[in-house]
């Protein structure tokens, strides 16, 4: 009997450890995979753009970036050379070809690569051919990586603007090739600046980045991204149904309404804007906000008239005025002259079709333009 207790015991433990193991392999797979990964990215690439920059240390180029409205993501790894998924040491030791870099995976109908561009200007030397600050060597010197022909043209576009404001006394070498394979880097080299604040800190402090940025760029080194609608190119139906909910995309693109009383807005007592879904452009304003009393979102005037277009609409056996954006082409709602002072008008939204952005975000995300309506 205790001869079998044991070969049962001995069994148990058995399948207890080959647990254990199995679990610890999971776990070692899962680690790999994010190191080769870089981030943990929970989107699909396909949806959206690439733009890939080289300025030296990637954990300085990581956080500008992060922080932009419209970018999805940013990653940090190495790329121009032919050696195939080369680590840090390999990079850093020469030999390679390639340079530290970052990926940044962005949203076409939120932020423009002239936007990206602009801001990584404002983050390297871009007269220095031998490496950033207190980095030399090959590894850390600056490029800009064009995915297609826009993405170059554009980039010898600002690179010669750049030139010809006379901000630099000596010429411009910052390359601009064409984008090869990127490898991303070890897992602990992602978002380092939020990993490790207190070592970030002190490396841009000591490094002589920010001296030498300020001095360059003074007030102009924060770069506010702005929205360029009249590029607005809107995406096509296969894309609209990938990004929109079933609700959004039936009253953006269909004309329906959404339930009263049952929507995202009708009683938001915040003070921000609101733009299109679609495409982002700027519509109403919190301050011309009212309680209509009929359980949608009503404004008694528009905040950039221009972006709202007004059509006669002969649906369901009654004349009425619709309410659409002149760049995203959304339906937005109508409008009705039962409206209170100062304008008698009543524009009633679907809050399908909008985003709203709270006053304290408006900087952030690019509408910084309307930050003067909440300042009283």
């Amino acid at each position: 009997m205790k001869t079998k207790k044991k070969i049962i015991l001995l069994l148990v433990f058995l399948l207890l450890l080959g647990s254990i193991y199995a679990l610890g392999t999971s776990r070692r797979t899962i680690a790999e995979d994010e190191e080769t990964i870089g981030s943990d990215p929970v989107y699909n690439k396909e949806d959206y753009a690439a733009a890939t920059f080289a300025g030296g240390c990637f954990w300085c180029m990581e956080p500008p970036f992060r922080k932009l409205s419209g970018v999805i993501d940013v990653i940090s790894g190495y790329t121009g050379g032919d050696t195939e998924n080369p680590t840090y040491e390999e990079v850093t030791a020469g030999g390679t070809g390639h340079v530290e870099a970052v990926q940044i995976i962005y949203d076409e109908n939120r932020i423009s690569y002239d936007s990206l561009l602009e801001v990584y200007w404002r983050q390297i030397n871009p007269t220095d051919d031998g490496g950033q600050f207190v980095d030399r060597g090959f590894s850390y010197t600056s490029a800009i990586f064009y995915h297609d022909e826009n993405q170059r043209v554009l980039a010898e576009s600002s690179k010669e603007a750049l030139e010809e404001s006379n901000r630099y006394d000596s010429p411009l070498v910052t390359p601009i090739r064409e984008a090869k394979t990127f490898y991303p880097a070890e897992e602990y080299h992602q978002n380092y600046a939020e990993k490790n604040p207190l070592r970030y800190n002190f490396y841009t402090r000591n490094s002589g980045r920010d001296e030498y940025l300020d001095g360059i760029w003074g007030d102009d080194r924060e770069y506010e991204v702005s929205h360029n609608f009249n590029g607005f190119v809107k995406p096509s139906d296969e894309k609209l149904r990938e990004r929109l909910t079933p609700l959004q995309y039936r009253v953006t693109q269909e004309d329906g309404t959404e339930p009263a009383f049952n929507n995202e807005y009708w009683d938001n007592k915040e003070e921000g804007i609101y733009v299109d879904i679609v495409s982002g452009e700027p519509l109403f304003s919190s301050r011309d906000m009212y309680d209509s009393k009929t359980g949608w979102p009503s404004f008694t005037r528009p905040l950039v008239p221009e972006n709202i277009v007004e059509r006669e609409d002969r649906k369901l056996f009654m004349v009425r005025v619709e309410v659409r954006s002149k760049h995203g082409d959304s339906h937005l709602g109508h409008v009705f002259e039962d409206g209170p002072e100062p304008t008698g008008l009543r524009y009633c939204m679907n809050s399908a079709a909008l985003r709203f952005i709270p006053k304290e975000e408006l900087r952030n995300e690019g509408y910084g333009e309307f930050e003067s309506l909440f300042e009283n």
